[in-house]
């Protein structure tokens, strides 16, 4: 590749310059104490997740394992079956560790699908917004900013009043409340970049719009895409722990981190706190830990914050 076309079109340099950038990052980041913790955080909450089915005592799911004459017991107590529950049982008999690594998958699942296709969606539409530009552009900023003035939990409750309850459910109502969050910011990486002269020079060249969006202005509004992503999946997190603390996301027979944390809300007071706080505890370190891996993301890629 001749150096004028890596300057007319800086999307397809040499692959050599976009690794060189990632190392840099990487670089950075890892001297970071709080990133890598942070990182740590996240594996450590992923690999609990997916390895449920092998670190679990028992399948929460499955109520033929259910102990009701062994519910309520103390962390490290043994049941009649021989279980040793090193967290404790639920109001149902349910082991809590099993509880939260299942609940685990559930979150992250959630979060991790939501975030993908609302990033796909919100993504598609604020590059082809910015891209065509005057009443286009202006219609949909407008119901961008109209949903952004509504409160995203009060958003999904009034969808999962409607959808009801149920994995799928809730992904599709956190796909409509995030996909505004990403179309915001895409639009506002690519009304910077179509003003740039290889813009220009691909429409001398013909180039159809979808080449010129996804081919050469997309890749250089990856970096804000990126800390976004990170933190809106930890919002989505959140925003489905609470969905199904509240009795309207996840079925009882389904218990994710938000329905075992309500699960123990009345025994709280009679001393029987693990119920709610292991479960909170769990939620904390996965909420955080992205959270804290997308902030020093966005330190990285910001210039402005660099040191």
């Amino acid at each position: 590749m001749s150096a004028a076309h890596e300057a007319v079109f800086p999307a397809e340099a040499a692959p050599a310059r976009a690794e060189a950038n990632w190392r840099r990052v990487w670089r950075e980041f890892a001297e970071s104490r709080i990133a890598l913790a942070a990182l740590a955080g996240v594996i450590l909450v992923v690999l609990a997740a997916v390895l449920a089915p092998l670190l679990a005592p028992q399948n929460p799911y499955d109520l033929r394992q259910l102990d009701i004459l062994g519910n309520l017991l103390v962390p490290g107590a043994k049941s009649s079956a021989g279980y040793t529950h090193w967290l404790g049982t639920d109001d149902q008999g349910r082991d809590m560790l099993s509880g939260i690594l299942y609940g685990l998958r559930i979150s992250l699942g959630v979060g991790v699908a939501s975030g993908v296709i609302a990033l796909a969606a919100g993504m598609t539409i604020g590059l082809f917004a910015a891209y065509a530009g005057g009443r286009v552009d202006a219609f949909v900023m407008r119901i961008v900013d109209v949903q952004l003035s509504f409160p995203a939990v009060l958003v999904a409750l009034i969808l999962l009043a409607v959808l009801g309850r149920g994995a799928e459910k809730i992904v599709l109502a956190l796909v409509i409340v995030q996909w505004a969050y990403y179309a915001r910011t895409v639009r506002a990486s690519a009304l910077v970049e179509l003003n740039k002269e290889y813009v220009a020079a691909a429409r001398c060249l013909a180039f159809g719009p979808a080449r010129i969006l996804f081919r050469h202005v997309l890749p250089n509004c990856l970096p804000p895409l990126l800390v976004v992503g990170t933190i809106q999946t930890a919002h989505a997190i959140a925003l489905e722990a609470t969905l199904s603390y509240l009795g309207i996301g996840m079925p009882l027979t389904e218990p994710s981190l938000g329905r075992l944390i309500a699960n123990g809300y009345q025994y709280m007071l009679s001393g029987k706190y693990w119920i709610s706080v292991f479960p909170g505890v769990a939620l904390l370190l996965a909420i955080a830990s992205i959270n804290l891996v997308g902030d020093q993301l966005r330190d990285i890629l910001n210039p402005r914050l660099r040191r």
